[in-house]
């Protein structure tokens, strides 16, 4: 078994799924245990620098094995929380050989089957190690997977000084997937120039763009009473942000959009005559066009209010992230270094936009470039969630053909 892959399976077992409704940081007890054993684990590779500060951020030095001038301190980065919209309780990982076509079902779940005809991405993984849960769980790769592949890259330039780099910093973070994971991250202390997370998808991809993003709260105020005695008096909040959302532009749907569009998505609602509240968040690749869309829902949202008089209706926005590429295009060389390993590992780049945000969206505004790097991840956030052996193996390859350019 290749040191990744027990890693990964290792990790995986850990509980850590976030919590959006805690208010610690982290959100979870299990994230610190999982935290606090890899910083041990760092230490006992070699870096005796690694620690996990007062927020659980676990932070270590690879030291360089060069005297050349000028060469900068990189990083790499990833999450060890899961998704909250999935159990991570009892993981029970599952490696299938040789993986040759066949549906792949999953023993804790019959009707939870892998088919090559639903999943266009395993065709790439013909005679590959395909590695899953049992069907009752997420598997975690989602960042398990990066987790894995930074610490055996570490355990692989410790191992081999001959390898040139720079220095080489190590993050791993909580919370990532409810939005907290940069609330707390020191990047003075971290101190690189640049960073990679390690928390994409398909073998070669790079991705240096992201949506900018906002929250939007739309809060409809009406009036409740006893509704034998209503007439004339009640005014119910539910009636108009029903209208409200009603109303939403089809066409501005996730379900309805794909590559470089935007959109507006309702996701939570909190119901009651008296107050209705709902919430959405905004998408665009094009941080200027989430005003255009804030105008649109604030003057929508002031005709479902006023479909139902005596109804008052309040805004508020949140800002969430920026879209990373407006700080990497100053930052070539981040990206062009992250090409030139991903050849080296004997794979093609492949650079498409993310329809979301990473941790690289925020440490990118927050003074550290952060492009995100593939860690093999599939079908995240769900019990039918994969990876293979060889694609972990590919990403610690990466990872350190990436220390190796920078030094160069």
């Amino acid at each position: 078994m290749s040191d990744v892959l027990e890693r990964f399976l290792r990790y995986v077992r850990y509980d850590t799924r976030s919590d959006d409704t805690s208010t610690t940081f982290p959100s979870t007890p299990g994230q610190l245990v999982l935290l606090n054993d890899l910083a041990a684990e760092l230490r006992g590779l070699g870096l005796p620098d690694a620690f996990v500060d007062d927020h659980g951020y676990v932070m270590a030095t690879i030291p360089p094995t060069t005297t050349k001038p000028g060469i900068p301190t990189i990083g790499f980065i990833a999450h060890v929380d899961t998704s909250p919209e999935m159990s991570g309780t009892d993981v029970r990982p599952i490696v299938h050989r040789a993986y040759d076509g066949r549906d792949l079902v999953l023993p804790d779940d019959p009707a939870a089957v892998l088919r090559l005809s639903e999943i266009p991405a395993l065709q790439e993984q013909m005679g590959r190690d395909i590695v899953t849960a049992s069907g009752a769980t997420l598997l975690g790769a989602d960042d398990k997977a990066g987790v894995a592949e930074i610490v055996t890259a570490a355990a692989a330039l410790v191992a081999h000084p001959e390898i040139p780099h720079g220095p080489v910093r190590i993050a791993f973070t909580p919370d990532e997937e409810i939005g907290r994971g940069t609330n707390h991250f020191d990047v003075a202390r971290f101190g690189a120039r640049c960073a990679y997370t390690m928390d994409g998808g398909r073998r070669g991809e790079i991705e240096s763009e992201s949506f900018s993003a906002d929250q939007m709260i739309v809060a409809f105020q009406g009036f409740n009473t006893h509704p034998g005695y209503a007439q004339g008096r009640m005014v119910n909040a539910i009636k108009a942000a029903a209208a409200f959302v009603a109303g939403l532009p089809r066409e501005a749907s996730p379900e309805r959009t794909g590559g470089y569009d935007g959109f507006v998505h309702p996701y939570a609602m909190q119901a009651s005559v008296d107050r209705t509240t709902v919430t959405l968040i905004l998408r665009d690749f094009v941080t200027g066009r989430l005003r255009d869309k804030e105008v649109m829902l604030r003057l929508h949202a002031g005709e479902a209010a006023a479909e139902f008089p005596g109804t008052r209706v309040d805004i508020t926005i949140n800002e969430q992230y920026r879209n990373m590429r407006e700080v990497l295009d100053h930052h070539p060389a981040v990206v062009e270094r992250a090409r030139i390993a991903i050849r080296r590992a004997g794979l093609t780049p492949i650079e498409k936009p993310i329809r979301g945000g990473t941790d690289g969206s925020r440490l990118s505004f927050m003074g550290l470039p952060t492009p995100n790097l593939f860690a093999g991840e599939h079908d995240f956030h769900s019990r039918l969630e994969w990876t293979s052996r060889q694609d972990l193996e590919q990403a610690v390859a990466v990872i350190v053909e990436l220390a190796r350019a920078w030094a160069e």
